[in-house]
């Protein structure tokens, strides 16, 4: 069972803290409950607030946690609502937050964060050098106070070396998710969307999603060159052209890409789309052909051979098992 301690921050908004403490309680539980299986808990969780006592959110609402910061006695994953609409003072207004991050990070403790509270991680410096996201409207603010962070507003959910970073503020219920997801498996992940009527984690905010593939490395050229890929993997392009963007030759690329990720680039693409094709079979109605554009195929034909090979089932055949 993972412990997980939810921040209570003053003008947070409440859904963006009530939210994901909702779906980890419930994680294990209310779908076995509705399906007449025996419970399973995953998550113990907990909140705290700076000194203890209850914070004003952003409207008229106060929310008690259960404990202050320096009452947490064992924790595995924090996760950290937005800050409010005020973020220029949000380390002012949340100064003993940082030192406790950091102290909790060296534990071995994941953090996650969401909207503005990206910002609050970010006042730590853990993030540097890491990717992360934030709402749209905060992403050029945050780039030019937190340069050193790989910044990409246009995910909706970011993993990277233990840090999970959500978009906006509804985004905190698919960040949720994901980390449910990350934790527990897929399947159990599924059904708690399907127990809270929610739908399964978008990764981009374009609405495609992605898997967690091999971002860990040192070689910045295929870290740049799988950024594009994320970018563009719904456009058809020549296999050339990640390449040409790092300014490398095909040979020496694939090369590379391989011993830094694990495949070669096309395979690399293919887990890419057949990740996307996924979410929106769980989630979305459109046609078998229109999935397949969305993700880069134009031949639905050669589309449900590639989500075949990667899955063991037809598109139709997932769709039918995991769609809502």
């Amino acid at each position: 069972m993972k412990n997980v301690t939810i921040l209570f921050l003053d003008q947070t908004f409440s859904s963006t803290a009530t939210g994901p403490m909702e779906i980890f309680r419930h994680t294990g539980t209310l779908w076995n409950n509705f399906t007449g299986q025996k419970p399973v808990c995953h998550f113990h969780v907990t909140t705290a607030s700076v000194d203890g006592r209850a914070v004003h959110c952003d409207g008229p609402i106060d929310i008690q946690p259960a404990m202050a910061l320096k009452d947490v006695r064992k924790t595995d994953l924090i996760f950290i609502p937005s800050t409010g609409l005020g973020i220029d003072d949000v380390v002012e207004r949340n100064a003993p937050v940082v030192p406790w991050l950091r102290r909790w990070h060296k534990r071995g403790a994941a953090i996650a964060s969401v909207c503005s509270g990206v910002g609050l991680v970010a006042a730590t410096g853990l993030l540097d050098g890491k990717r992360a996201t934030t709402h749209w409207s905060l992403g050029a603010r945050f780039r030019e106070k937190y340069p050193k962070v790989r910044w990409m507003p246009e995910l909706m959910v970011t993993e990277d070396g233990g840090f999970y970073c959500g978009a906006g503020v509804n985004a905190a219920l698919d960040l949720s998710l994901y980390l449910v997801a990350r934790f527990c498996g897929h399947e159990v992940a599924m059904q708690s969307a399907k127990a809270l009527l929610i739908e399964m984690p978008r990764a981009w905010q374009a609405g495609f999603a992605i898997v967690p593939l091999k971002t860990e490395h040192s070689d910045e050229n295929i870290s740049a060159a799988q950024e594009w890929l994320h970018q563009n993997f719904h456009q058809s392009f020549p296999l050339e052209a990640p390449a040409e963007h790092v300014g490398m030759s095909p040979r020496n690329f694939v090369r590379r890409f391989k011993q830094a990720t694990g495949d070669s680039p096309l395979i690399y693409l293919q887990k890419l789309r057949v990740a996307a094709a996924k979410r929106l079979l769980e989630n979305d109605h459109r046609s078998m052909q229109e999935i397949s554009d969305a993700v880069g195929y134009q031949d639905p034909v050669f589309f449900r051979k590639i989500f075949q090979r990667h899955t063991g089932v037809s598109p139709s055949g997932y769709r039918q098992r995991f769609g809502m």
